[in-house]
Parts: structure tokens; sequence; C-alpha cells
């Protein structure tokens, strides 16, 4: 079923990995696809992959200029905008609080959080004249629980999930539905970019990882990018009609607690621990 037919969406970080995973989906549903990426050859190389539908326009979303751009340059090419997908990310730098410098924390909120505000602030106005549409940030279930991102990245993801809602509760009574995916354990390549390697290692990296993955929540797998794009481009059509200020997870239950198996383990060594002091 072609969910999204005759539909205008933006992806944002859409040269790879999810961003790359949810405008496949949304050309096989249908849709015309503007790709948003600053990496210009695989943008232009995926774009041209799938298709005539699909195009890719290079942009800073950290910067307000890019953004406006981009969404008013798509605007005014095919008269509407259905869908925007705040997907772009980075990891950034990891450590302590201490060892993080301004500069660093400052242009990571800038791709991470300041990029889905601008994204929604040139969007809205769009969308609530036309009296539809839906946007789709992307967040983390770093943005729940610690130890799952870096300080600054768990910082912006729960602040998107909030924003998410807050504008949401506005938009909604135009029409507009805003909601966000918390993706889990997912093998991508921003694992290994956040490690420091090159793009081309760090597509290559994603082999190893899934097996890395694999046994981090009670779904024995690593979570793939088309398990979450599968997840935006439900909440992009309007199987989702009645669906707005949500946070949908998708983890394979990782944010549940522990697996059942590792709950056994531990019940396990407890009653061996009981058994050694009990007289």
């Amino acid at each position: 079923m072609r969910s999204l037919q005759g539909r205008v969406a933006i992806v944002t970080g859409g040269a790879s990995g999810i961003g790359a995973a949810v405008a496949l989906r949304f050309i096989d549903a249908g849709a015309t696809v503007v790709l948003a990426d600053v990496q210009d050859d695989r943008g232009r190389r995926l774009a041209e992959a799938l298709g005539p539908d699909c195009h890719y326009r290079r942009a800073d979303v950290s910067r307000e200029a890019d953004v406006q751009q981009l969404i008013q340059h798509t605007h005014a090419g095919y008269g509407r905008l259905d869908c925007l997908v705040n997907n772009a990310g980075v990891a950034g730098p990891g450590g302590g609080i201490a060892q993080i410098e301004p500069d660093s924390w400052d242009a990571m909120m800038g791709v991470l959080l300041r990029s889905v505000y601008l994204g929604m602030h040139f969007a809205a106005p769009l969308m609530a004249a036309q009296g539809h549409g839906s946007i789709v940030n992307m967040a983390s279930v770093a943005g729940f629980r610690a130890g799952y991102g870096s300080h600054v990245y768990s910082a912006a993801k729960a602040a998107i999930m909030q924003l998410t809602v807050t504008v949401g509760m506005e938009l909604g009574e135009s029409g507009v539905r805003v909601n966000c995916v918390c993706p889990g354990a997912i093998a991508t390549p921003i694992f290994g970019k956040a490690a420091g390697l090159g793009p081309e290692e760090a597509d290559a990296a994603v082999v190893p990882l899934r097996g890395a993955l694999a046994r981090a929540q009670p779904i024995q797998r690593a979570g793939e990018a088309d398990d979450v794009a599968q997840a935006v481009l439900w909440l992009a059509g309007d199987g989702a009609a009645f669906v707005n200020a949500h946070a949908l997870v998708v983890d394979g239950g990782l944010t549940g607690g522990k697996p059942w198996s590792a709950t056994l383990e531990t019940r396990s060594r407890l009653r061996a621990l009981f058994e050694q002091v009990t007289p």
C-alpha cells in the first residue's frame, strides 16, 4: 500500500543510516522526498539510486538560513509540504562533564536540538496554512535513561521529546501532528563516527556492531535502520492520524529493564549466595 502517495517530505540527515532508510520507505510509499545533508556525494548518489522522486539538497541543519531555504525551496517547488523528518544527528564527544568543552557542547546542540527547533519553526506556518502535516523528530532512548549516550546527546534527546510534546499540543489544533521516535540499540554508522572513523570505515563497522548489540535487549538482535524507518513511515501517514505529541520507542524492549534471562541468572546467583550464608 502506497500510504504516502502524492505527498512531499523532507528528511534531514538523509544521506546515510536511519535517514537513508526513511527516504527509501517514503519513496516506496509514493512520496516525493527531498534529502538534506552535508554529505554531498552520498546524498546525490542515494537520490539518484532512489529515482526521479528523490532529490538531494545540501543543508547544514544547525544554520538558520540553510533550514529556511530548504523548507521554502521544497514548498515553493512542489506547492506543499506534508512531512518533515528532523533526523540529522551526531554522536559527538563523550567524557565527563568537565571534559566537554563549551564549543563542543554548542556545536552538538546545534545539530541535535537547534535543528529540530529550526525545522519546526519554518515548517509550522506552511503546514498550518495547509491544515495538515506530520512532523517526526528523531529522539532516543538516551533521553529516558542514563548510559545510552553522552551527556550532550542525552540532554538534547530529552529536550527533543519535551519539545515534541509542547509543539504537538500547539500545532495539533491546526491539523498538524508532531511526534518523535526513540530508537534503542540500532546498528548504524553513527557509532563508528563517534569513535573517529571516516564514513567508509564507519559503514564497514556496522557488520560487527550487529553482533555486539544483539544481546542488549530482549529481542536478540541489533536494531536496524529500517526498524526505525517503519515507525517513522507509520507516524507520517494516515494510519497514525490520531497520534500526536507522542514518543514512540523502537528499542526491542531495551528500556523495559533487564532481559528475562539476565533476571533469572541474577536470581540464581542470589539463591546460591543465600544457601552459603544460611545455617
